[in-house]
């Protein structure tokens, strides 16, 4: 591995790939949230920063420790992802029917934020075995750069999600919630056949 400026241009490109599905979710949870501040935007979006850039190095941990036992672990992945991101979409599908006539809106707790995180970076597993012949330093300064892209990526998802949240009114958590069911089943079918 050499450090060089293609070593940067790769991080990005695995950032913005990487980053897709949470800006889709980030969309959903600006949709479901049109009032949403600054501070819980950047948390939102701290949050799937960190998952992103936990989960390749994860992955580089696991292919220099455990790579047999993680093998057999990876065809999981897409139903993983997939059960995740059904709950929680569902869950959004429902209160935004239930709560049809009403304009109030509902932030997304903690723990269906971690859920969020964990289904959308799950793929980034994967980057680790890419990664695997760097050093520590090089794997993590590419999971920084994987996450500093998820960021800004995401902090774009939430304020159209906002704008557009705001002018959806009431019928915006039902179209947060088809939309993460949708890029569940987007995960799911792409590990599925590939």
């Amino acid at each position: 591995m050499e450090w060089n400026i293609l070593f940067f241009v790769n991080a990005v490109f695995f950032g913005v790939g990487l980053a897709m599905d949470a800006f889709s979710v980030s969309l959903a949870n600006g949709l479901n949230e049109p009032d949403i501040k600054k501070n819980r935007m950047c948390a939102i979006a701290g949050t799937f920063c960190g998952f992103q850039i936990a989960m390749p190095l994860i992955g580089w941990i696991c292919i220099h420790t455990i790579a047999k036992a993680f093998e057999s672990f990876q065809k999981f992945i897409p139903w993983i992802a997939l059960l995740l991101l059904l709950f929680i979409g569902g869950k959004m599908l429902i209160e935004g029917i239930r709560n049809n006539e009403e304009e109030e809106k509902s932030a997304v707790g903690f723990w269906a934020l971690m859920l969020q995180g964990l289904a959308t970076s799950i793929d980034a597993l994967s980057v680790g075995f890419t990664i695997a012949e760097y050093s520590f330093i090089a794997a993590l300064t590419e999971s920084l750069i994987i996450g500093v892209v998820t960021f800004g990526i995401c902090i774009a998802g939430l304020i159209i999600g906002r704008k557009f949240g705001t002018k959806l009114a009431n019928k915006a958590t039902i179209l947060g919630g088809v939309i993460l069911i949708l890029i569940g089943l987007e995960i799911f079918l792409t590990g599925i056949l590939s």
